[in-house]
């Protein structure tokens, strides 16, 4: 073997054993990656199409560590066409020029296309992406591009339209922990559950990042383990017997993050704190137990939702516009997503918190309720039924009633409950309800104090 050919390959051995772990953990085919589903699984759109090698160009959209430059050389791999990787950071037009010179040649002299990863494709600016154009139209070239800015914004409409686009989301909790699993597997070591969730719950859906903390967490084991050992004396062995085991102080070491003790009675418990603090008009504690739950990785989504009860349950008619807010800030966490989703919590929380409280309708509602399930169902009166079809008026629905709009203050005295509630008060409003806001029949206003023992939890 020349001597070229020996230094490559122990340069290959050597990168295989000191390359990072994700690196080395880097999946040799479809079936090895974990995550995006709904691209990979059986009946997956890309799944298909790379079976079938009638992959045409596309674009891989989503967040760092989602297996973006993974899958495309295994597209790549599985596809009888040339491989060629620019990353768009360092890339020239020149360079583009030439991969596509290249390309007509090879499919020229024999017959093959050509696949160009071009990673961080946001990154080229208008003449460099014209530049593939012709070679993407013509078909010279397969682009598959990658990039974890939105492509509507940052690619350009004629290439995008060219391009099939693909859009890969954070790993959840399962793909990250068998891919943990994985690199404790190739690293020889174990890891305490409690160390797993930190881990997974730092990445943030990010599998790289996942690798390289387990891979910092496991040389921070072997140190710690060596070190409890040459404690013992100089005697003793320099290497721990057994597996090593990873433990939530090195996965806390790792992230440079203490852990959050956060388990199912905090999750209740600081939920609840959070949602008392807005009650109380307290935005300083509803910030801080916003802050505990997302730093303990918490789902935003499992938070917005309380935020759109509390304005209606806490807040209610004394600020119509808060539940307009809540929702939008749970629409918001969809739309942008964590990190930046934070501020939208925040602006809504600290909005809630500061709004003026009714539980009015809420309570009103419970009162209805009560009424619908100890009391017996009454009868629609009469004057109230639907009068709409043929024969209607001949069993004397409708008869009597009485259209509000016909009447000078849009409001006429007549019974909507039926007779077994028809003095039942409901909806009594507080002094914080909008005054514009109309009870439906006149009725006292509860006073501040006037909320019946056991309403608020």
């Amino acid at each position: 073997m020349p001597a070229d050919d020996l230094f490559a390959a122990a340069a290959e051995e050597r990168l295989a054993t000191r390359s990072p772990l994700a690196n080395r953990l880097r999946p040799q085919r479809l079936d090895d990656v974990v995550g995006q589903p709904h691209l990979l699984g059986a009946d997956g759109a890309l799944r298909r199409l790379v079976a079938a090698d009638r992959l045409s160009s596309v674009i891989f959209w989503g967040p760092p560590g989602t297996g973006k430059t993974t899958l495309a050389r295994l597209v790549a791999s599985a596809s009888s066409k040339e491989f060629v990787q620019l990353s768009a950071v360092n890339a020239s037009v020149k360079d583009v020029r030439d991969v596509i010179a290249t390309a007509e040649q090879t499919l020229g002299a024999h017959g093959r296309g050509t696949i160009l990863f071009l990673d961080e494709v946001h990154r080229f600016n208008k003449a460099q992406q014209d530049a593939l154009l012709p070679a993407v139209e013509s078909g010279v070239l397969v682009l598959i591009g990658a990039t974890t800015e939105n492509p509507f914004f940052e690619v350009n409409a004629p290439l995008r339209s060219r391009s099939t686009l693909f859009r890969l989301d954070p790993l959840d909790d399962e793909a990250l922990f068998t891919l943990l699993h994985r690199g404790l597997e190739l690293e020889g070591a174990t890891a305490a559950d409690e160390a797993l969730r930190h881990l997974a719950a730092r990445a943030s859906g990010d599998g790289r990042q996942a690798l390289t903390t387990l891979e910092v967490a496991v040389a921070l084991a072997h140190a710690r383990a060596t070190d409890d050992i040459g404690d013992t004396g100089p005697d003793t062995a320099s290497v721990p017997e057994g597996p090593l085991v990873v433990g939530l102080v090195d996965a806390e070491s790792a992230t440079d993050l203490k852990a959050l003790r956060y388990g199912r009675d905090e999750h209740y418990d600081v939920i609840s704190a959070f949602i008392k603090s807005i009650r109380g008009g307290d935005s300083d504690a509803a910030l801080y137990w916003l802050a505990r739950m997302l730093s303990a990785g918490e789902d935003p989504r499992f938070i917005a939702r309380r935020l759109v009860i509390a304005a209606s349950e806490d807040i209610g008619l004394a600020d119509p516009a808060a539940l307009p807010m809540a929702i939008a800030a749970a629409q918001a966490v969809d739309f942008v997503g964590l990190p930046e989703a934070r501020i939208n919590l925040a602006h809504a929380t600290v909005h809630l918190a500061t709004s003026p409280k009714s539980n009015s309708a809420y309570v009103g509602l419970n009162r209805a309720m009560e009424d619908v399930q100890d009391l017996p169902a009454g009868e629609v009166p009469p004057h109230l039924r639907d009068a709409s079809y043929r024969g209607a008026a001949s069993l004397g629905h409708g008869r009597g009633y009485r259209y509000p709009h016909d009447h000078s203050h849009g409001w006429v005295e007549q019974q909507y409950l039926p007779d077994e509630v028809s003095e039942h008060r409901y909806y009594v409003p507080t002094v914080r309800d909008r005054p514009d806001l109309p009870s439906g029949r006149p009725v006292p206003q509860q006073s501040d104090d006037g909320l019946t023992k056991g309403e608020h939890q």
